[in-house]
């Protein structure tokens, strides 16, 4: 009977800045074949980025390694969670010769959560790093990690794998944790990229949040000052997409104009580079900013001299 069909939760309509086309390019193909045939996940399928169609089109895709399952259920990601499949060993390999065929100039890795690993995944990150490094060496590498669930070394071996950008997200304000994030610790994600530049300063750091999940401005500003406390290098704020009616709620659409407040605000905090757009995600445009982060860096060392 009618009566008893229960209603279809309604996601709040996108306003016209956030929207974007459906993938159809040749290219978009042709990427989505390769990482099948290669046997790799990339994080813009399974996270369900809204600038896949771009991205891919111009043959950029973010790899995703360890596997396509979470060990965690963080409240905002799409990323399935489960047992996770044993390491594959030729991921390194499969890895590298995509970035080759891809002919990238600069390449973005992530990974899922494997709390299940006695170093959290961290000596698969450096094989990948190795990997890439023997197979093309001109390409810069940045790498996106878990918190490796304060497994012993694991952040010192990956940053002595020496890549040129490391970046973990905080995500969101330290309010919202219980509720968004809850696997995490926000102070360890900040001890965790303190410590990469402690191991090596001339890698760059990066992190980036998502708003839209309730947070106030005065938070915002609080979380940019945390993170140049551990002199992070590069932010990105990006808004936050509900993927399911089961993932937390999305409190807002962040307007443009607020978006252009927040890059002001984080310029003006000492960050070398800053990103904040509705569309903004971690990898989106990342090897155009690497070169205008190194470039900063060296403009910022020759003013110091």
């Amino acid at each position: 009977m009618a009566d008893d069909v229960k209603p279809q939760p309604q996601f709040p309509r996108k306003p016209s800045w956030i929207r974007v086309k459906a993938p159809t390019s040749r290219e978009y193909g042709e990427t989505r074949k390769m990482m099948r045939d290669l046997k790799l996940h990339t994080v813009c399928e399974e996270a369900a980025c809204p600038n896949i169609g771009e991205c891919w089109k111009q043959k950029h895709a973010t790899i995703m390694i360890l596997g396509d399952t979470c060990t965690r259920a963080c409240a905002f990601c799409n990323v399935k969670t489960g047992r996770p499949m044993a390491v594959d060993p030729l991921e390194p390999m499969n890895t590298a010769e995509a970035c080759a065929a891809m002919g990238l100039n600069h390449i973005v890795i992530t990974s899922v959560d494997r709390d299940d690993l006695p170093d959290g995944g961290a000596d698969q990150f450096v094989k990948v790093i190795q990997a890439l490094r023997e197979r093309s060496p001109q390409t810069t590498i940045e790498i996106l990690t878990p918190d490796f669930r304060n497994k012993p070394g694991a952040i010192e071996k990956v940053a002595a794998a020496r890549p040129d950008v490391f970046n973990h997200n905080l995500e969101t304000v330290p309010r919202n944790y219980p509720k968004i994030r809850p696997g995490a610790r926000y102070y360890h994600s900040l001890r965790l990229l303190e410590t990469v530049k402690k191991v090596d300063p001339t890698i760059f750091t990066k992190s980036g949040i998502m708003v839209g999940l309730g947070e106030e401005r005065m938070e915002v500003s609080q979380i940019m000052d945390d993170m140049r406390m551990a002199d992070i290098d590069f932010i990105t704020i990006g808004q936050y997409l509900q993927p399911t009616p089961r993932h937390a709620k999305l409190e807002r659409f962040v307007t443009p104009d607020e978006f252009k407040a927040y890059e002001r605000m984080a310029k003006g905090k000492g960050f070398l580079m800053v990103s904040a757009t509705p569309l903004t995600r971690s990898s989106y445009h990342a090897g155009d900013d690497f070169a205008k982060l190194r470039a900063a860096r060296e403009a910022r060392l020759k003013a110091a001299e």
